[in-house]
């Protein structure tokens, strides 16, 4: 019985990790959108075209007492799409189920109760999509620092 509730609490604590293992987050202390700013930045100087800016926490806020939800979830947040027609190309000629990787977003946002700290975040890449598209998202989301 020992045993199973070993393995148990085993298996609990590896399944915890691989929740985590999907995304990369990194906070920082810089106001909301000095940091949104940056990451726009980012994208644009390497030539890349934001598809969309998706106003999250707005729509959450907006839409929460339809369903009866009265949480604040964000502060603040925002997600940013954008492509790079020559990375994804690279990343699906690799392994064409990558397609779920496209457009590439980078999230920003603010918690409750959280003074001067944005948090900025994106999908994790795996496989071989890690060394094509994993840099370059790691060099924009890096630019949101003070």
């Amino acid at each position: 019985m020992a045993r199973l509730l070993m393995l148990f609490a085993l298996l609990l604590g590896s399944t915890a990790a691989l929740a985590e293992d999907f995304q990369v987050r990194q906070k920082f202390a810089t106001p909301f959108t000095d940091a949104r700013d940056a990451i726009v930045m980012a994208i644009e100087n390497r030539g890349l075209v934001i598809n969309y800016t998706s106003h999250i926490g707005e729509m959450l806020a907006r839409t929460g007492a339809d369903i009866g939800a009265s949480k604040q979830i964000f502060q603040q947040a925002e997600i940013i799409e954008f492509c790079s027609a020559k990375l994804s190309r690279q990343m699906m000629e690799a392994d064409p189920h990558n397609i779920v990787l496209c457009p590439f977003a980078i999230s920003i946002y603010t918690l409750p109760g959280e003074k001067n700290v944005t948090w900025v975040a994106y999908r994790k890449p795996q496989g071989a999509a890690a060394s094509i598209v994993g840099p370059l998202l790691a060099e924009i989301a890096g630019e949101a620092k003070p």
